[in-house]
């Protein structure tokens, strides 16, 4: 009995720890996300003026657009269902989100730096999703792009922390 009860509270536990090795590609995730964490600290101290308050203005701004990744990539049909059924509403909604759709599509492509990282987050997302799906391990979407938000936060988070060891030697 008391063995079953240890079983049955370690099993998930485990289940987490061996994750790594049967989902590469959540590690490739992390890389993508510590690299990117990196790259905006890298480029952020480029600008003059960067520290204090205007840094961390960036780096906010940095990590809420990697969560809208996240979350456009973990839920589509969810998003797309919403979308379409706000078009089907009327004539106007359609024109009008159509219209935000183009010019939102329109400012990443004038910015390609962003554009390239939006891309190779993006894919990182969709690759791990594949790969819990592939295992059989993918639980509902909105707990799913919590996670990756979380998992691609703390990775970027480590990046930042590696860019300022970088900068103080």
């Amino acid at each position: 009995m008391r063995r079953s009860v240890l079983k049955e509270s370690l099993g998930p536990v485990l289940g987490l720890l061996l994750l790594p090795p049967r989902a590469p590609l959540l590690m490739l995730l992390l890389a993508i996300s510590v690299f990117l964490g990196l790259h905006w600290s890298l480029t952020g101290a480029q600008h003059e003026g960067s520290r204090g308050l205007l840094g961390e203005l960036f780096w906010s701004i940095d990590c809420l657009h990697a969560v809208l990744v996240v979350f456009i990539c973990t839920m589509p049909e969810l998003l797309l269902q919403r979308v379409s059924s706000l078009m089907a509403a009327s004539r106007v909604l359609s024109l009008v989100m159509s219209l935000l759709i183009v010019t939102v599509g329109g400012l990443y492509l004038l910015h390609l730096n962003v554009l390239a990282n939006v891309l190779i987050l993006a894919s990182g997302v969709l690759l791990a999703r594949l790969d819990l799906v592939r295992l059989r391990m993918l639980p509902p979407p909105l707990v799913t792009a919590l996670g990756f938000s979380v998992f691609v936060l703390v990775g970027s988070a480590l990046g930042r922390a590696l860019a300022g060891t970088w900068a103080g030697v």
